[in-house]
């Protein structure tokens, strides 16, 4: 339940942000990852550039665009079981349901921080379609595949029952006509060339063999990394989009895994995919370095195979 102080919190964000109304939605999905805050040992290590304020920017620019849905690729506070750290959290989600737009989340390794059984109940409180063994929405010809990867905080038997799951999934959706495109998304990136944090050696094991495979499969969609980063792995299209907020990484230059979008690096960023014609349209919307507003910083075309 979202708190008086809360609501008060989004009666001043909505002044900035005009209502819109169902109809007029777009058919983009948008997606974003690592919204939380600096915690304050990062205000110690890191360089930190306004990061709240991008955050803020970020859900104002997604109810002003108008998409269809909204997924959250984890890490959507700092400190998950710490209902002060939701506060401003709770007034953009409530300012998205008062513009139509449902938002989905998976599980980041800061909701389960420090405490894991309770910040898992704070983050299941606000998004209730979430299921730890993973889950799928479908938004109109697109199926979007949400994935548990904070292996280390799940007992074995959950681990198996997403697995089995996920596989079941993925060849479910490539035989079910209404779906024409499918996206995989999970918190920790498969492939990162991050020097803060490491590639997901059990993604790749359990996550990445079945997209690939997979007839709709176009994109696998991550964060943990907090930066874009564009990798081709078999042919598929692999994203970092970790610029929802949280405190930027560096990368190394002496690359794990090559970089399609080597010269993009925007410091703040979401995206946004809808369908257009037979392919998919994917744009990286990108936080001006003056917060001046937004721009459409890349664009690329993605097609099933």
């Amino acid at each position: 339940m979202i708190k008086w102080r809360n609501f008060c919190v989004y009666i001043l964000w909505l002044g900035i942000v005009a209502p819109v109304q169902a109809q007029d939605k777009r058919p983009a999905i948008v997606f974003v990852s690592d919204t939380q805050a600096p915690l304050l040992v990062e205000h110690v290590i890191r360089k930190l550039q306004h990061n709240t304020r991008a955050t803020e920017l970020i859900f104002q620019d997604i109810v002003n665009t108008h998409p269809s849905s909204l997924f959250i690729l984890g890490d959507v506070v700092s400190l998950g079981y710490q209902n002060s750290k939701w506060q401003k959290m709770d007034a953009y989600l409530l300012a998205c349901s008062q513009n139509h737009i449902p938002v989905y989340a998976l599980l980041g390794n800061h909701e389960l921080m420090l405490n894991a059984r309770k910040g898992a109940t704070q983050f299941q409180s606000r998004f209730p379609m979430h299921d730890p063994a993973g889950y799928v929405e479908v938004v109109d010809s697109f199926a979007v595949v949400l994935l548990n990867s904070n292996f280390s905080k799940m007992p074995d038997s959950l681990i198996k029952k997403q697995d089995d799951w996920y596989i079941h999934t993925m060849h479910r959706l490539d035989e079910d006509a209404a779906i024409k495109w499918v996206i995989v998304g999970c918190h920790h990136s498969p492939y990162t060339n991050s020097k803060v944090v490491a590639p997901a050696d059990l993604v790749q094991q359990k996550f990445v063999p079945a997209f690939v495979s997979s007839k709709k499969g176009i994109l696998f969609l991550s964060g943990h990394s907090h930066n874009f980063e564009h990798f081709k792995v078999r042919g598929k299209d692999f994203l970092v989009i970790g610029g929802g907020g949280g405190p930027h990484q560096p990368l190394s230059r002496e690359m794990k895994t090559p970089d399609i979008s080597e010269n993009y690096k925007p410091m703040f960023h979401y995206l946004e995919v809808e369908p257009s014609r037979d392919s998919v349209k994917v744009v990286s919307r990108q936080l001006k370095k003056d917060f001046s507003g937004f721009t459409d910083g890349l664009i690329f075309y993605v097609h099933s195979h």
